[in-house]
């Protein structure tokens, strides 16, 4: 009894931090002025900078509250993917990939990312209900609160994935000092396309379990476990429509092979991403109208 007391005491107090960064936020969004101060933005945007934080801080507690090994959930589905592969296409399948456990780590992480935050993002809006009814709350600042908790699992993963480069051939290279840029642009393409899902899931609820389907024949289509050259000649101009192709090219770039990528495909990874949020943003901004209708 007395745990359950203090659990949801400490429900109470984040969702108290929550409404009390709220009120700050709302005004980031409310605010049209062109004479508004330098100062009053930066006073605007630290509010949003808070609430999100707090969103996060929130969405990983309730995630693993009462779990015994916590956040050390978030390693388990990617490992236990990655023995799999290794089992299977190095046991069963041979494919001849040097050092196939970073190979495939770096793939298992970089999609898993990408997935889960699509699949969480669908429900950011219709799973928070209670937060949109409030007066002038940033509704906008939902979806990318999926990305970036996302981004905590995927970030807890990458010492493991070093210490795979570590014991396969020596570590990283200087470029990696281009793995920032690399994570920038994944979040910013994903945080578009989690604007688009969530706003689409408010007015057909179809869209999760559709977004389910497509992202597991999108695993297929994308060489997380197998290298993109063993697909046939004729089929690549198809493939390569794929964006994810080319950002996990860039990322096996940077990490195995030790070389920057090509600065024409970071350049068309750059345009990709802004424009996924770009028309993301301007989707989710029209739509957002009709929410608490829908609601």
């Amino acid at each position: 009894m007395d745990d359950d007391t203090t659990v949801q005491s400490a429900r109470a107090q984040r969702q108290s931090r929550v409404t009390a960064v709220m009120g700050g936020a709302a005004s980031f969004l409310s605010s049209r002025s062109g004479s508004a101060s330098r100062a009053s933005r930066g006073r605007r945007l630290a509010h949003v900078r808070d609430l999100l934080r707090e969103l996060i801080v929130r969405d990983v507690k309730l995630r693993y509250n009462r779990s015994v090994l916590g956040l050390a959930w978030s390693l388990v589905n990617p490992l236990a993917q990655l023995m799999v592969f290794v089992f299977v296409f190095q046991r069963i399948l041979p494919l001849d990939v040097p050092n196939y456990p970073a190979f495939a780590f770096t793939g298992v992480l970089v999609w898993s990312w990408f997935q889960t935050s699509l699949l969480a993002a669908a429900g950011s809006i219709t799973d928070n209900r209670h937060l949109l009814t409030r007066p002038g709350f940033p509704v906008a600042v939902l979806p990318p609160t999926t990305v970036a908790t996302n981004l905590v699992h995927f970030l807890l993963a990458l010492p493991i994935l070093l210490g795979f480069l570590v014991l396969g051939d020596g570590g990283l290279s200087r470029a990696a000092m281009l793995l920032p840029l690399l994570i920038a642009v994944q979040f910013a393409f994903t945080v578009g396309l989690a604007f688009i899902v969530a706003s689409a899931q408010v007015t057909f609820r179809d869209t999760q379990h559709l977004l389910t389907v497509v992202l597991l024949l999108l695993f297929y289509l994308t060489p997380v476990f197998y290298q993109a050259d063993a697909v046939p000649e004729s089929y690549r101009s198809l493939y390569r429509l794929n964006p994810m192709v080319h950002l996990l090219a860039a990322y096996r770039e940077v990490l195995l092979r030790g070389e920057a990528p090509a600065a024409s495909l970071l350049f068309a990874l750059v345009i990709a991403a802004a424009v996924s949020v770009s028309v993301g943003y301007a989707y989710f901004v029209r739509a957002s109208a009709g929410f608490i209708e829908e609601l």
